[in-house]
């Protein structure tokens, strides 16, 4: 969670030195530890973000968030990231973000033939 407060501060410092005005801010956080807020900037910047706790007084205890922010790039480029972060750790997406290359078809039969034949004991 530190990390995407730490990006969502980060994107404010992005804003260049001219005047930035906030156009809309709101937060809010409950009792039960549950929270959202979001913000959008003069400049394009728009961030939004919710939590909730999990498993709460448990040894399971952990922290869901989902949440979008995006900005233009220095070269005017759209960028937008939609992300979870849960027990399955931080997980983005967008178009911006690279992907791996294709996994090779002989891999791809060879992966295939050790999940239909499994090593015996």
């Amino acid at each position: 969670m530190k990390f995407i407060i730490l990006v969502s501060v980060a994107l404010l410092a992005v804003a260049n030195a001219a005047e930035v005005t906030i156009l809309r801010s709101e937060q809010n956080v409950n009792p039960d530890g549950s929270y959202q807020y979001a913000y959008e900037t003069s400049d394009g910047v728009s961030v939004d973000q919710q939590g909730s706790v999990k498993n709460a007084g448990t040894e399971n205890e952990s922290i869901d968030v989902q949440g979008q922010f995006s900005y233009k790039s220095d070269d005017g480029t759209p960028i937008s990231l939609v992300y979870v972060a849960d027990e399955n750790g931080f997980q983005p997406q967008g178009d911006h973000l690279p992907v791996p290359p294709p996994i090779p078809e002989l891999i791809q039969r060879a992966l295939k033939y050790l999940a239909e034949h499994p090593p015996k004991e």
